[in-house]
């Protein structure tokens, strides 16, 4: 089925993605105030990770909470204000929860910056949720996946030039990581935040962005909201179950796991047979992407999280294991080697030839890596042993230019060599296997925007609803990394060993793959031929 091809509204666009950017910085903050929360409240490790809990948790509930309201009163709140309304009052309530953490923080109550952490992010489940259709929404949708890559490499570049600009307002210089961090530098950080986010909704307020509505009839949706209570009533089991008993936490997270699938499952075959009252869950295409979205956030936060204690262990880079100050430059390669991807990802958005396309495809990998180096430069690192990674740089180029930027080619290519990777991490040492956990980065660069442009297609007036639903799956940042952990604890398997989850993860992402391609074209959507046609 042919489509008519719409022209990316390229100023619009452009004002989108400084939200994406700010993302990224705020990621970069927290990475501060995780270890200022560890040593200020005396906590263990497991509770200093609450910290990212709040976060993923605000995602969950605050897509539940618009999707749930929007079924109450029988029309999508998002539709109904539009895109660009919903981006500015996310922004608001992130500025709101950056003001809680200043008082929360004074009052030495680490509960209470819990729940100011979870309003900044209940902010962003907001603006996410109306960021994420709003570009794909701004041009032709075969092309969608290209603008949220380069709404991605912007919100990359935020996360890898973050900890610069966070260090330099902490400690008047971006070399002064190791100091001491006080209750005034967090209270001068979070002033910042709220007013950098105060000006960036007031700058969205006043701007000629088009209102992103969509008018068609809202249809109620109560079997897929009876659904999703259904997951969050199981999901909050688990957890009073997981604290007031002495019940292990890798089968309770098991129990997570299996339940968000067999929900999804179940809601798909019972949608399948009688579409009424499942509103966006109707489309199968959404639940698998409901999924892949739950897997692919998992795998991208776990290699992250786990990876510092992989490091640190005896025997595996070094023979003593390496310390905390050595092991910044190595995590700081995975951002790096997503913003990488996502830069090159994004090339496709721009009016280039296609000699103009290919050339930029071998130039700009390399000159976000050399971005990167010169961050951690800047930070005062030792990089010599990371230039070696070109290589990998290399091999990425070439699973680009076979991915011919097709949704679902690329999501394959990069799920598939994902898997490998991830195999060659846990069966080598050394350097090797460190690129090759790195290379996870670059393998996870491009899948958020594939997956989400191939689970919106066809939704038509329900794009904004299932936009909700997916970001609701951000949750599995909260269930995987966990998960892994529990596993890596395990004397018997390791922590080595426990990212054969990592390679669970991007193989099922290969298979969803094959199968989205195969539900799309049931539908008439053929989005790998449409952009193939194009281009």
């Amino acid at each position: 089925m042919s489509q008519t091809k719409q022209p990316t509204n390229t100023g619009a666009l452009a004002t989108l993605v400084i939200v994406f950017f700010f993302w990224g910085f705020i990621a970069a903050s927290n990475s501060i105030l995780i270890p200022f929360c560890k040593t200020h409240f005396s906590l263990n490790q497991f509770q200093s990770q609450l910290i990212g809990s709040a976060f993923y948790g605000a995602y969950f509930i605050g897509s539940l909470l618009l999707f749930i309201v929007s079924n109450v009163f029988g029309y999508d709140i998002l539709n109904k204000i539009g895109y660009k309304k919903g981006i500015i009052y996310g922004l608001w309530i992130s500025v709101a929860g950056a003001l809680l953490i200043i008082p929360s923080a004074n009052a030495n109550s680490f509960p209470a910056l819990l729940g100011s952490l979870f309003v900044v992010a209940l902010g962003f489940s907001l603006q996410q949720t109306s960021a994420q259709p709003f570009a794909i929404a701004l041009g032709d949708p075969a092309t969608g996946s290209h603008r949220l890559n380069l709404a991605g490499g912007v919100n990359s570049l935020g996360t890898t030039l973050g900890p610069i600009i966070v260090s330099f307002f902490l400690f008047g210089s971006v070399g002064a990581e190791v100091a001491e961090v006080t209750i005034t530098n967090i209270n001068t950080l979070y002033l910042i935040v709220a007013g950098v986010f105060a000006a960036v909704a007031l700058f969205f307020a006043f701007s000629k962005l088009p209102e992103g509505k969509n008018d068609e009839r809202f249809e109620k949706a109560n079997k897929a909201a009876g659904s999703l209570l259904l997951m969050t009533g199981v999901i909050l089991a688990i957890i009073l179950i997981g604290q007031f008993t002495d019940i292990a936490k890798l089968p309770l997270l098991l129990l997570v796991l299996v339940s968000v699938v067999t929900i999804l499952f179940w809601s798909n075959a019972s949608a399948t047979r009688n579409s009424e009252g499942w509103g966006a869950m109707r489309y199968q295409q959404l639940i698998y992407g409901m999924l892949g979205i739950f897997v692919y956030v998992g795998v991208e936060v776990t290699i992250d999280n786990n990876f510092g204690a992989l490091l640190k262990t005896p025997g595996y880079l070094t023979e003593a294991g390496l310390d905390e100050s050595e092991i910044s430059h190595y995590i700081s390669l995975y951002w790096g080697s997503l913003m990488i991807g996502r830069w090159t990802g994004a090339i496709g958005v721009f009016n280039l030839s296609t000699m103009g396309k290919r050339i930029a495809t071998i130039v700009v990998p390399f000159i976000a890596f050399a971005v990167v180096l010169f961050a951690n430069y800047l930070k005062g690192n030792d990089v010599s042993d990371l230039y070696a990674y070109s290589f990998v740089v290399i091999l990425m180029i070439i699973a680009f230019f076979y991915g011919q930027e097709k949704p679902v080619k690329t999501l394959l290519t990069v799920a598939t060599l994902g898997t490998v990777a991830m195999l060659i991490g846990v069966f080598t040492k050394g350097i090797v296997s460190v690129y090759a956990f790195m290379a996870g980065g670059l393998c996870c660069s491009v899948m958020w925007p594939s997956i989400f442009a191939l689970s919106v297609a066809g939704l038509g007036k329900y794009t904004s609803q299932g936009s909700a639903f997916l970001i609701m799956m951000i949750l599995g940042g909260a269930v995987i990394p966990p998960l892994q952990g529990a596993v890596g604890d395990m004397d018997a398997i390791g922590m080595q060993y426990s990212y054969l989850v990592a390679a669970a993860c991007f193989a099922f992402l290969a298979y969803l793959a094959i199968k989205q391609r195969s539900v799309l074209k049931t539908q008439g959507l053929d989005f790998d031929s449409q952009v193939g046609g194009g281009h």
